[in-house]
């Protein structure tokens, strides 16, 4: 069902604007010397005016990465100013003693999406589509077969 009134859906589907971010540290000795700053610096974000939802994951061999929801892209950058992340951001670009790659990338929301059942502020009812949304080039999407 197509949407744009997220309201009672869970925090990050109402989020307009998402995190994404990757940081290959050196040893496993770095990750506990990181524990400390990333819990203040955690901390920070979850009593931020904007803060959605979070959730951090692992990609092996030493990899954490963190995707992050906020209402909007001025409350997602307000974040970045902060004084635990900026110190935190300094700590692991120092050369490469405690991260030797990471990436950031930013995203925000279409006001359009798609929510099924209670998830549905105009409804609960659970239902398909009938036309794919359409492609840039496209007026209309095709017609969805079943």
């Amino acid at each position: 069902m197509r949407t744009r009134d997220f309201s009672r859906a869970p925090a990050q589907a109402r989020a307009g604007a998402m995190f994404i971010g990757g940081t290959r540290y050196t040893n496993p000795l770095v990750l506990l010397r990181l524990a400390p700053s990333w819990f203040r610096m955690l901390r920070d974000m979850r009593r931020m005016n904007g803060y959605c939802w979070h959730t951090v994951y692992w990609q092996f061999p030493l990899t954490l990465g963190t995707i992050a929801f906020f209402t909007d892209r001025d409350a997602m950058l307000r974040f970045a100013r902060t004084r635990h992340h900026r110190r935190l951001m300094l700590w692991l670009t120092d050369g490469t003693r405690n991260a030797t790659a990471g990436f950031i990338r930013l995203y925000t929301a279409s006001p359009d999406g798609y929510s099924n059942g209670t998830w549905r502020a105009e409804g609960t009812e659970m239902g398909h589509i009938d036309t794919f949304t359409p492609l840039g080039a496209e007026t209309t999407g095709p017609a969805v077969r079943r």
